[in-house]
């Protein structure tokens, strides 16, 4: 497989020996690869190999247990315990990624009880983790948020896992809405750059299980790239009767942005994958400065709390009246 893809703000290009890992990477972004492009230009390349041997490691530097330095690259063996051996290199203002799949018998069989999770935990180590630490070179922290169109304008979704994100999201977009993310974004403060994913919804049919009940699945209209939000939306679900949605402080919103990205199973290994890469390389934050890009946004855009109802089926469209009309319902 040879395709191009844009994501968290960056191009990628990617050159995939394995059938197996490039329909894995197909279905982390689906019907975003594209086959034309420049690779002399793309901001990230990935090279997934076919060999199972190891790299080199002599005279190498050791960053921590199964992390090493060897000439300005940083190697992570068995990253994130998915059999992959990463090696990550910055180079001419360019990051290069070359990975192998070296698992042991044991880890193999282990992969095969766990796939689901296995597959989110490869995307994420082989694309979307490296994403997401060389936009943090580039000055941006992810967030666990959604960014989506509104009749309105554009909002930036706030909230842990599991209160309904994902499900204004798709709504959105079956009124003929874009978005630039269900899940993950990144931003310096002002844009938020929408990490490619598949939408992962509850009760969803077909498509490939994901965890938490939830089934993948494209997305029906072309996803935006970027967006500039004007407002940040805190998303609860409660159990009351009523739908709300009242305006509130900066740093309630702030708090919720924060909170919810570092709770996000999503992003529970990339701490340490975005500490080992800053330290062999020097390069960005040694950790993402998530709490300043909240304080940034939320100082600078209206800011809501919106108090769902289990089970209700309000749009996001509806339930920002809410705040404008001062009723719930």
């Amino acid at each position: 497989m040879r395709g191009f893809l844009n994501s968290a703000g960056e191009t990628v290009y990617l050159e995939c020996d394995l059938d197996w890992v490039a329909d894995l990477l197909r279905a982390a972004a689906p019907g975003e690869w594209r086959a034309e492009g420049d690779a002399d230009t793309a901001d990230v390349r990935l090279v997934v190999e076919s060999s199972r041997a190891a790299f080199p490691n002599a005279r190498a530097m050791v960053l921590t247990r199964g992390a090493w330095l060897q000439d300005d690259a940083v190697v992570l063996e068995d990253a994130c315990a998915t059999g992959f051996t990463i090696r990550l290199e910055p180079r001419d203002g360019r990051l290069l990624i070359r990975a192998r799949y070296r698992p042991s018998f044991r880890d193999t069989a282990g992969k095969i009880l766990l796939s689901s999770r296995f597959r989110l935990v490869a995307t994420a180590v082989l694309l979307n983790y490296p994403l997401l630490w060389w936009a943090g070179v580039h000055g941006r922290a992810p967030l666990h948020a959604s960014s989506v169109a509104t009749s309105s304008g554009p909002a930036l979704l706030a909230g842990p896992g599991g209160v309904g994100k994902s499900t204004l999201v798709a709504r959105q977009l079956a009124a003929g809405h874009r978005a630039a993310s269900d899940n993950l974004v990144v931003s310096d403060g002002r844009e938020a750059f929408g990490l490619a994913e598949p939408l992962r919804l509850a009760g969803g049919r077909g498509g490939r299980r994901a965890p938490h009940g939830r089934r993948e699945s494209g997305w029906p209209v072309e996803r935006a790239s970027l967006s500039r939000p004007d407002r940040v939306v805190v998303v609860r679900l409660g159990d009351a009767t009523a739908v709300s949605c009242v305006e509130t402080p900066p740093s309630v919103a702030a708090r919720s942005l924060v909170t919810g990205t570092l709770m996000a199973g999503e992003l529970r290994r990339y701490w340490a994958y975005a500490s080992t890469l800053a330290e062999g390389t020097g390069l960005g934050p040694a950790q993402p400065d998530v709490a300043a890009v909240a304080d940034q946004l939320t100082r600078a855009l209206p800011c809501f709390v919106a108090t769902l109802r289990r089970g209700g089926l309000e749009s996001l469209d509806e339930v920002l009246e809410r705040a404008r009309s001062g009723v719930s319902a």
